[in-house]
């Protein structure tokens, strides 16, 4: 098929900049439209952005001229990098004007008729776009990606929500400093230190893990009835999520009921088939020491997590490990993931 022209709000940021990355060989979308901030619309993309990544900027956005972030841009298709504060408005903006955004900003989330995806884990929430549109007059779309911890803690809870349903979990969570933005946290506060309070993620974790594992049903979605409790700390780690989890199951189960459930999830055949979804979008690991940020973040391309240190918890029932690539999985790999399955499911033409 022809490829789909895309744009990207918030193109010069550190999620801006992962989008454009992993876009540059996608074989479904082509990056035509950049847009940012006043100060740099109306320069070159190479001259706008202090490029961050280790990979070099791809050649084809090099002199693409940075356009205003308004519904101006010529493609139907945009991925949001926005801060909050800015993307509420704007990406409402953009749908009306019969755009489709796939963001990765917190602004919409939680909306009762936005739906908030991973395609893993519930595909069929993608339904709630009818009641959007009928309730908000729109021909667009907004759909949303989770945050970065919420997304690898639902992908790993999944096959085990499924299977033994969840009554309780508490999550700690050890978060790169990448999921900060650049310049992100000052070296003198990070460097040999732990901050045990990362802004608004606890709410997050509790609130858009229950959501998407919810259930759609008389057009909309049922939060699941799980008790989640999440406590999150900042750490001097470049990239790489890592999470202690302890569950409580609705059935009795052993470590090696929860190993095997982990280690046989597998995507639907619908989500198989796009092109950023991993064969094994969960990677079970047997060592006494894994997951690691540095040996583990990158597995399935960045897009699968890894689960290890599987084990009894004296406090609920089983207890174990979870690490996910925080911009990767957890934020531009995931938007991307949720454009695919909008045009395998037609949302997008």
């Amino acid at each position: 098929m022809d490829k789909i022209p895309v744009g990207i709000l918030g193109a010069t940021g550190t999620v801006g900049q992962r989008f454009i990355q992993l876009l540059a060989d996608h074989p479904w979308f082509e990056t035509v439209a950049l847009a940012a901030s006043d100060r740099s619309t109306g320069r070159r993309y190479a001259e706008a952005c202090h490029w961050l990544l280790p990979t070099p900027m791809p050649e084809a956005v090099c002199d693409l001229v940075v356009q205003p972030i308004e519904p101006t841009l010529e493609c139907r298709l945009v991925f949001s990098a926005l801060p909050a504060d800015i993307a509420g408005p704007a990406e409402e903006s953009f749908a009306q004007a019969g755009y489709a955004v796939c963001s990765n900003a917190s602004s919409h989330r939680m909306d009762a008729d936005v739906p908030l995806i991973i395609p893993e884990v519930n595909a069929d929430h993608t339904a709630l776009i009818d009641v959007q549109r009928r309730q908000r007059g729109w021909d667009g779309l907004i759909v949303t990606s989770a945050n970065c911890s919420t997304t690898e803690l639902a992908l790993a809870l999944k096959p085990l929500h499924t299977s033994f349903g969840l009554r309780k979990l508490l999550v700690v969570t050890m978060q790169a400093v990448s999921g900060a933005g650049y310049p992100g946290v000052p070296s003198l506060d990070i460097v040999d230190n732990v901050i045990p309070y990362v802004g608004g993620e606890e709410e997050k974790i509790e609130r858009e893990s229950r959501k998407l594992l919810g259930t759609f049903e008389h057009d909309q979605v049922g939060m699941a009835p799980i008790v989640v409790s999440a406590q999150c700390n900042r750490v001097s780690v470049r990239d790489g999520h890592t999470e202690c989890v302890s569950i409580e199951m609705e059935q009795s189960t052993t470590v090696d009921d929860v190993i095997a459930a982990l280690e046989a999830f597998r995507p639907s055949a619908e989500v198989a088939q796009l092109p950023s979804t991993p064969a094994r979008p969960i990677i079970v690991r047997r060592e006494t020491d894994r997951p690691q940020p540095i040996r583990d973040r990158d597995a399935g391309k960045g897009m699968a997590v890894s689960v290890g240190r599987v084990r009894p918890c004296p406090l609920f029932d089983v207890k174990f490990v979870v690490l996910g690539h925080n911009t990767v999985r957890g934020a531009a790999g995931g938007s991307i993931h949720n454009a695919e399955l909008l045009v395998s499911q037609q949302w997008i033409a």
